[in-house]
């Protein structure tokens, strides 16, 4: 599965998109325009499809949308003026519509009302359509060179990317941890192994092990995932590093400028700090998974089964949660704010925050501050957690409470 990962991420995320291009069935809208202003600016498309039975009786259109016969039933109503019709237009059917689908009936209505208002006020309504501006911002960099729209979001992209995956497999080789040593509390051959070696070495060989496991995987995953991402570039005729500018000027009319704007993109994200966001993951990892495996340790050694634990294990979610969403609502906006400094600092929550602000350009040493406070607080969590260790991993029969845990400290 470490090396087919990979490949079932690329497959699955190739059947969403093929999945996506199949047509659904279409939907049979009627139309019952009594004003006769409408029915002509709707337009099918392959998921809709409008019928103009304005003269048929509304009562057995309505019938007909009982017995499901018809998706739904626009009404239209006849009135005075148009702010009156605004507020009076009907959809009927069985199903609550979808709101985009809303939405588009109610665009087209208010811009046939609006043009209808401008024509009774005597406007020109073409002159009204050629006056309106459409402006496209072009970006540059103060070094003169062309950028994208939304790379910020693209960094951030990157950057969850990862906290999210340091995330996962400290949720998941966390638990690996806890539930190995509640499954030798729970065989009793936990004090065999203990005669051989200290609690201490038992929960460091643990958590290093996994660890150890989990790094290995993900060498492999970017190892498949960099052939992936050559051969997919090569398939799609995307140009790496100084042969790029010339890929374009073999192309001709909107091709060229969708290769550009494709081939800015790349250029992009190889002008990203890749180096420095690579080996702070694998940093950020060890120390992430060295913190928060040690704090499964000691509650595997504190409980005697699963259920037990779940009492302790929202405390350890929370921050990685937290973490999350500070990211997502802080770092976007403000990568370079207090908010997202201070929480790429706090040692629970900096694996997370950290990553995804090393995209826009971390200075170095709040990086070495950050890592330094991450090992520091592993460092004393171990002890914090070896001694609940040491005392929960010989007891048996009883659930512990939060005032025990907090007594096992002190011996």
């Amino acid at each position: 599965m470490t090396f087919l990962s990979p490949l079932l991420f690329v497959g699955l995320a190739a059947f969403v998109g093929y999945l996506s291009t199949m047509k659904s069935d279409v939907k049979e809208i009627v139309i019952h325009d009594e004003s006769n202003l409408f029915v002509k600016d709707f337009k099918n498309s392959d998921e809709y499809h409008y019928l103009n039975l304005t003269a048929v009786d509304l009562k057995t259109l309505k019938d007909s949308i009982v017995s499901e016969r018809y998706e739904g039933l626009l009404y239209i109503p006849k009135t005075e003026d148009n702010k009156a019709l605004s507020t009076k237009i009907q959809y009927i059917s069985n199903e609550s519509p979808s709101m985009s689908f809303i939405e588009d009936l109610e665009d087209i209505i208010a811009q046939k009302l609006t043009t209808s208002n401008f024509q009774r006020a005597g406007l020109d309504t073409l002159a009204i359509k050629n006056a309106e501006a459409e402006v496209s911002i072009n970006l540059t960099k103060a070094t003169g060179e062309e950028t994208v729209k939304g790379l910020n979001e693209i960094k951030v992209g990157i950057g969850a990317a990862f906290g999210y995956l340091i995330m996962m497999f400290i949720v998941i080789y966390g638990n690996m941890v806890m539930r190995s040593v509640i499954e030798e509390k729970t065989n009793r051959i936990i004090e065999i192994i203990i005669s051989s070696v200290k609690p201490f070495q038992l929960m460091m060989g643990k958590i290093i092990g996994t660890s150890l496991a989990g790094v290995l995987q993900f060498t492999i995953w970017a190892v498949i995932g960099g052939i992936l991402f050559l051969v997919a570039s090569s398939l799609l005729g995307i140009e790496m590093g100084a042969a790029a500018s010339t890929a374009p000027q073999m192309m001709a009319g909107s091709e060229v400028e969708m290769a550009s704007k494709a081939q800015l993109y790349i250029n992009e994200l190889f002008n990203l700090p890749l180096g420095t966001l690579f080996i702070s993951f694998i940093v950020y990892f060890i120390g992430g998974y060295f913190l928060y495996s040690s704090i499964y340790a000691a509650i595997g050694a504190a409980v005697d089964n699963e259920t037990d634990s779940q009492q302790f294990l929202l405390p350890i979610i929370l921050p990685l949660m937290l973490g999350v969403y500070v990211g997502f609502f802080s770092v976007l906006s403000e990568p370079h704010g207090t908010v997202a400094t201070v929480f790429s600092m706090i040692p629970l929550t900096s694996p997370i925050v950290m990553l995804m602000r090393i995209p826009f350009g971390v200075p170095w040493w709040q990086l070495l501050v950050s890592v330094l406070l991450l090992f520091g607080t592993f460092f004393f969590v171990v002890w914090f957690a070896s001694k609940i260790y040491r005392v929960g991993i010989l007891m048996y029969g009883k659930k512990p409470t939060w005032k025990e845990l907090y007594r096992w400290l002190k011996y």
